[in-house]
């Protein structure tokens, strides 16, 4: 199992859409930086978010999520109140190959301010946007930029496919569009 360069992402991007939109180019001035690196690509986040509150004073529940503990957002930044938390999704959608599996790491310069961003692996042959999971440890209120960049993907290529893929496997999330709330199969 390898780690991925720049030149094979843009061929897997541009011949067998795995990523789109596809940005062959870092893009950094005036932005969080986003587009393809030496060994990764910056994904961006897009300018719709999904903010915790405790309004109604809900437990949160990954078994029975219940969507009033979170705040429709949509705009150029959102603005993630102190020691909160508010789901995101990427600008880009992904198609995985079955022998590659992506994992994703928040931008430093969100880390630098406190802000955490965590995303699960990208298995392989998952196919959709990814939701993002962006907390904000500080006591501060925090921004979040739309369209710019918010965490790096680095792929893997296995020595061979694997057993059973994502797709093969009917996952929860195959296909998803938007910010994708915590489900449980069989709903």
């Amino acid at each position: 199992m390898g780690l991925k360069s720049d030149t094979w992402i843009r061929e897997m991007a541009l011949k067998h859409r795995m990523i789109e939109p596809f940005c062959e180019d870092q893009v950094g001035k005036g932005v969080v930086s986003y587009g393809l690196s030496s060994y990764g690509y910056d994904i961006r986040v897009s300018d719709e978010f999904k903010i915790f509150t405790n309004v109604n004073a809900e437990v949160v529940d990954p078994k029975r999520f219940d969507e009033r503990n979170v705040v429709d957002v949509k705009g150029d930044v959102c603005i993630v109140p102190p020691n909160s938390f508010a789901l995101a999704r990427t600008v880009e959608y992904f198609r995985m190959p079955r022998n590659v599996l992506a994992i994703c790491l928040g931008k430093s310069t969100y880390a630098r301010c406190g802000i955490i961003v965590n995303v699960t692996p990208f298995e392989p042959e998952f196919e959709g946007h990814i939701t993002i999971e962006i907390s904000n440890t500080t006591p501060l209120p925090a921004k979040i930029y739309a369209n710019e960049g918010i965490a790096q993907v680095l792929f893997l290529e296995g020595d061979e496919p694997c057993e059973v893929s994502y797709r093969d496997k009917q996952g929860k999330y195959q296909a998803q569009t938007g910010i994708t709330l915590p489900r449980i199969l069989g709903e």
